[in-house]
């Protein structure tokens, strides 16, 4: 009697998002296998008694398989599962292309620091992809930290099941999901939401090969940039330079404890003021600090706004990156504060000295521009309508732009010994090239 073959597919990857079907396709295999033997069986009297055991086996042995198989589950419906070196679920993106072991950046600090310039320059680059402030990622990583400041609550977590793994995980495909999902494809992915960095040793858990730039600003300016410009944060009160000031000091105080307890190889500290005086050397230091490739474009960010570097209309310095890398916020605050809190600065704002700043400068010497910076500078206070012009098509309410200034009446002002404000002497070097 001619054998009959029962020809048994089993796909190479069973994914969707049914998440019944990897057991439909387990029992038709079943099926399928114990087709042929089943005459046999009911004739030896044990086809009941064998029939679970080989379920069981098969069974087994189908498991086994499906966990090196890449899984798209129903409640995450973009995310891929497979095992990796570690024995560990990878957690990666739709596309795969992104995944809890890529370089990822994560650029913070401070709003008004210069984060949005950091991520400006960076999206200029060939290989970056940062965009617009997602700001879903620090309030997922401030959910998780509340969770674990309070003993009730945590306690309730690892009573239901959701004990660090599970929310780590899930935590980890949020953060990546956002990321991928968010703009363009690019070879190297970066997030810029300033309070990100309050969690950097938490996030070089989860993303063991991230790399982040904590962004440092004199803190007087940072102040007067928030205050000035109507930025609301949690916890500042816009009326009060002191109180706000405070605050600066509490929130660079962690985020710079958490850069260097992971380390100068995970996190680059970078001053606001030297990229602006230096850009060149401050952007090659960056790009090795993230094993990039050099690429010119970072110097001239300005040329690429609208097109590769996508703006949000709603943030409050998308007004400002529309411009070329010029001096013209660095000394804003001098002459802005109360004389109280100026007396008081290096009580109010002890990190200003930790970071190098003096307290009792005003204005302080940050340093002599570049050449590059000089010409940007120029071109920026000679041409302000036609800069003004573009900054107000990129927002979505004109009147926070601010307006062309007469830059050059104010520094003749000062040579005369008439000035409104104390002019820094590199503002002076600019105005009088």
């Amino acid at each position: 009697m001619p054998s009959i073959a029962y020809p048994v597919r089993i796909p190479a990857v069973i994914h969707g998002p049914d998440p019944g079907r990897p057991f439909r396709v387990l029992a038709a295999v079943f099926r399928r296998l114990a087709r042929p033997v089943q005459p046999v069986l009911r004739m030896a009297g044990l086809g009941f008694r064998l029939r679970p055991f080989l379920a069981g086996v098969l069974s087994t042995l189908a498991i086994v398989y499906l966990a090196g198989l890449n899984f798209e589950g129903p409640s995450i419906s973009n995310l891929a599962y497979r095992k990796n070196e570690e024995s560990l679920p990878l957690i990666q993106s739709k596309d795969g292309r992104v995944n809890v072991s890529s370089p990822l950046i994560f650029i913070g600090g401070i709003p008004r620091s210069g984060t949005t310039l950091m991520r400006a320059m960076l999206d200029a680059h060939d290989e970056v992809r940062c965009g617009e402030e997602t700001r879903v990622i620090p309030r997922i990583l401030g959910l998780r930290s509340a969770w674990i400041k309070s003993e009730k609550e945590w306690k309730r977590l690892q009573e239901a099941g959701v004990n660090d793994e599970v929310i780590n995980s899930a935590i980890s495909s949020f953060i990546i999901q956002v990321i991928a999902g968010h703009g363009q494809p690019a070879r190297r992915y970066c997030n810029k939401d300033p309070f990100t960095l309050k969690s950097t040793e938490y996030l070089s858990q989860i993303f063991p090969n991230s790399r982040y730039i904590l962004m440092i600003r004199d803190g007087r300016a940072t102040v007067h940039s928030i205050i000035s410009r109507k930025v609301t944060i949690t916890g500042f009160d816009l009326t009060n330079y002191r109180q706000c000031l405070e605050r600066w000091n509490a929130g660079i105080s962690v985020m710079y404890e958490q850069c260097q307890n992971v380390g100068p190889q995970k996190c680059l500290m970078v001053w606001y003021e030297q990229l602006v005086l230096h850009p060149e050397a401050e952007m090659k230091k960056i790009l090795k600090f993230l094993d990039l490739p050099w690429d010119d474009r970072v110097l001239h960010h300005e040329m690429l706004v609208g097109k590769k570097i996508a703006l949000s209309k709603t943030e409050r310095s998308t007004d400002q990156i529309v411009k070329p890398v010029n001096i013209d916020a660095l000394t804003k605050w001098v002459g802005a504060i109360p004389d109280d809190v100026v007396a008081d600065m290096a009580a109010i704002a002890p990190m200003l000295s930790v970071l190098g700043y003096d307290p009792l400068a005003n204005p302080p010497n940050y340093g002599q521009p570049d050449d590059i910076v000089i010409k940007k500078t120029n071109d920026v206070r000679q041409n302000g309508q036609e800069w003004y012009q573009k900054a107000v098509a990129v927002v979505n309410d004109p009147d926070r732009v601010d307006k062309p200034h007469n830059y050059r009446r104010d520094v003749e002002n000062a040579l005369r010994g008439e000035p409104k404000i104390k002019v820094p002497r590199a503002q002076r070097m600019v105005d009088n090239d």
